[in-house]
């Protein structure tokens, strides 16, 4: 019997309704599984998931200090001095040797050898006559325009030097003066647009308010010098007949206003005070004004004077300046000073704090036929620029300046002060508790290379004058004065009834001697640094010969064992460690 055959079925006629997509195929499956569906019935849980960070958040970056800020604090690059002349990094202006911790050490610059012109004595500046002035006596001066020479700014400072064959440790450079060789205004350490004599005592301008400083400062004890009025405020007709005017000469009662050819402001002021200001503009520098006989401190002019008095031309005024010995202000600038223990600042006390070395961080360059040291010069620290703010808000320094105050920077020498004289006449002391200048006092530039708490000997007051519009003045730093000081009246007069368990003050001295002491003590300190440097080649010259000393040593001892493994090897092979220690040697 035959199967049944199966009846044939025809396909379904294709549907014109859209159907899903299978999901058995892969080729088009997601490549994620969609979420189940949320039951109805399910119990709604207020937990919280942890937050995560979206991909548009950013990652909190890790703060990294710039290249110059790890240059100024000794990390990376702290071999180098930044400057005009190589200090920057570059190989020129590399330091050989320079300890970023412990104790400071002077810096060694990699310079090349010295030119032959460097060995000759270095000249002035060229003077350029430019106008002149009558004086107050009707005498004619003359000014000059000085030039081919460099001005202290953008934070560096310029000393002249010479080469000298007795200084090789030195790279042979050391620091030397220029004509004139007399004390007498800086003709490096003062604004543009001033106009010197050729003997550099007298200056004018005129310009605005520019100031100048000497090239000689002082850093403890009692000094004295003076300045005229060559040109400034008149004195009204009745009194121009007399140039001789006392303390008590002033012209309150003149029918005639006085004429003014100028202004002249005269007093001390340390290396940050700024030189395109008047003395007295910032916390860095105590003036008097020729108007009315004001003193002026951080811009903040105070009546001194008599009632009447002012200062006109011809007058000869005389400041005086003390300051403790470098042993007290040492102790003041370190946080040791006592009031009870050290009110005693004699002569001579010894002090049991270690000394400030003087450190020159120098780097000898040449500009047009000239040859000089640069260095980097000392900047107005941030608590005093505030103190001088007409509303001072210094944080954390709620206590007016002080010997003992929290921040160095504000800081006062204990009894300190500046006097002033009017033709030889005591006027009154204007100032006291004046401003400590040592480090950590003074700072220096914020510059890569710059060292912190450095004193390379010329912190100080300098005798300082501004001048404007015409002013005209002339200094006289001893020891022929025009109105000598008076007689030291702190110094006991009688020897015999002199105590000497009492505290003596020094007597005044004219700043022309402290320029002689300043000459010595730079020719002393080249020489300390040509000892130091001596020193250090020679360690490394010894440590050199050790090492070699040590390597032949070593190849030495190799030899010898190898002849002992020859002696007991077969003779063949000792031949042939023989030829090989021969080839060695």
């Amino acid at each position: 019997m035959a199967d049944p055959v199966a009846p044939s079925i025809s396909p379904a006629p294709p549907s014109l309704i859209p159907q899903k997509r299978p999901i058995e195929d892969l080729e088009h499956a997601p490549s994620v599984p969609p979420p189940p569906k949320p039951d109805p019935h399910a119990v709604k849980t207020t937990t919280r998931a942890p937050k995560q960070k979206t991909a548009m958040a950013r990652e909190p970056r890790e703060k990294k200090e710039t290249l110059k800020k790890r240059e100024a604090k000794g990390g990376v690059g702290n071999d180098t001095a930044a400057g005009a002349s190589g200090r920057g990094g570059g190989k020129k202006g590399a330091a050989k040797e320079q300890k970023p911790q412990g104790k400071l050490t002077p810096l060694r610059y990699s310079r090349p050898p010295p030119h032959p012109s460097d060995f000759e004595q270095p000249r002035g500046p060229v003077f350029v006559a430019h106008h002149t002035v009558k004086g107050p006596n009707g005498e004619t001066i003359q000014f000059y325009e000085t030039t081919e020479h460099v001005y202290n700014r953008k934070g560096f400072r310029y000393t002249h030097c010479i080469a000298d064959p007795k200084l090789p440790s030195s790279q042979y450079y050391r620091q030397c003066q220029t004509e004139p060789f007399i004390p007498r205004f800086s003709f490096e350490d003062s604004a543009a647009h001033l106009y010197f004599n050729r003997l550099g005592t007298q200056v004018t301008t005129d310009k605005g308010f520019r100031m100048t400083r000497t090239n000689v400062g002082v850093r403890e004890g009692r000094w004295y010098w003076e300045c005229k009025i060559l040109c400034g405020v008149q004195a009204p007709r009745a009194d121009r007949g007399s140039q001789s005017r006392g303390a008590g000469g002033g012209s309150g009662g003149a029918s005639e206003a006085p004429v003014s050819r100028g202004h002249v402001r005269m007093g001390w002021a340390r290396r940050e005070a700024s030189l395109d200001a008047p003395v007295g503009f910032d916390a860095y520098s105590y003036g008097l004004r020729d108007v009315a006989g004001q003193k002026t401190h951080m811009s903040r002019p105070k009546d001194f004077f008599p009632p009447g008095e002012d200062i006109r031309e011809g007058d000869v005024i005389g400041l005086e300046i003390k300051l403790p010995s470098l042993a007290l202000h040492r102790r003041v600038v370190q946080g040791r000073y006592n009031p009870a223990v050290d009110a005693d600042d004699r002569a001579g006390k010894d002090d049991d704090g270690e000394p400030m070395d003087i450190i020159r961080d120098r780097l000898p360059i040449r500009y047009k036929s000239h040859k000089y040291f640069e260095q980097f010069e000392y900047q107005p620290t941030k608590e005093l620029e505030e103190l001088a703010n007409p509303s001072p808000a210094v944080k954390g320094s709620p206590h007016s300046p002080n010997p003992t105050h929290p921040l160095c920077a504000l800081r006062t020498l204990p009894d300190s002060y500046i006097r002033v004289y009017k033709n030889g006449q005591l006027m009154g002391t204007p100032f006291t508790d004046l401003f400590a200048f040592l480090p950590p006092a003074s700072k220096p530039s914020t510059q890569p290379g710059a060292r912190e708490g450095v004193d390379d000997g010329m912190l100080g007051y300098f005798p300082a004058v501004s001048v404007f519009r015409g002013g005209a003045a002339e200094i006289n730093l001893g020891p022929n004065f025009w109105y000598p000081p008076p007689l030291d009246e702190d110094v006991h007069p009688d020897p015999d009834a002199m105590d000497l368990d009492q505290p003596r003050h020094p007597s005044i001295k004219p700043v022309s001697q402290r320029y002689e002491e300043q000459i010595a003590e730079d020719a002393s300190y080249d020489l300390l640094d040509e000892v130091y440097f001596s020193l250090q080649d020679q360690k490394v010259q010894m440590a050199l010969q050790q090492k070699l000393e040590q390597q032949q040593m070593d190849g030495a001892g190799d030899a010898m064992v190898i002849d002992n493994e020859a002696a007991t090897a077969p003779a063949s092979l000792a031949g042939g460690i023989k030829e090989v220690v021969q080839e060695i040697e």
